[in-house]
């Protein structure tokens, strides 16, 4: 029994180390030139990026980047330079919708999900219902949706492009979704 516990305590240990390895083996990530620290290359969605190369762990790539460079790079280009940006003070596009659709304490918790598009000129066009619990509270972000003001749009050396997002609402705030509740996914 103590050669197994000791044996599983050595396996633990490596593991361990291995995990550590591995986290200071990752390569350095430059998204639009800029530098990125640790997981915030997560908060990109995939839509977003336009090209990824790689570049190997050799001399030059050390000289150019520096010693952290030495488990490589990984060049990110965005489809734009500069983020689209909802114009509302410090309120998400999210919150903002949600504010606007009266739905009461004793209304069912409901969902919405889809997916839109800002184009060049900030409009906001609704493309793909991704999840919906209840058909009123839908049309109700429809036409929250369609009462918003613009958005500034994302720009590309300069010019509007168009981008893509996600918008949930969940109402009533702060109430969890009941397990039994169906969900059409669409």
């Amino acid at each position: 029994m103590k050669i197994r516990l000791i044996l599983l305590s050595g396996v633990l240990f490596f593991a361990g180390l291995s995990v550590l390895a591995a986290q200071e083996r990752r390569p350095v990530y430059v998204v639009n030139g800029a530098l990125y620290e640790g997981d915030a290359l997560r908060e990109i969605p995939p839509a977003e990026i336009e090209h990824m190369e790689q570049l190997p762990a050799n001399e030059q790539t050390i000289a150019r980047y520096g010693e952290e460079a030495s488990n490589g790079v990984v060049l990110v280009t965005l489809k734009y330079d500069t983020k689209a940006v909802f114009p509302a003070d410090s309120v998400s596009f999210d919150r903002y919708v949600a504010d606007r659709i009266k739905w009461g304490g004793t209304d069912p918790v409901a969902r919405v999900v889809y997916r839109f598009r800002v184009k060049s000129d900030g409009a906001v066009e609704l493309t793909d219902l991704l999840e919906s619990t209840d058909n009123r509270l839908r049309r109700k972000v429809v036409k929250a949706v369609e009462e918003a003001p613009k958005w500034i749009p994302a720009t590309k050396n300069g010019v509007p492009v168009e981008t893509e997002h996600v918008l949930h609402v969940q109402l009533p705030g702060g109430r969890p979704m009941p397990p039994e509740r169906a969900v059409i996914l669409l």
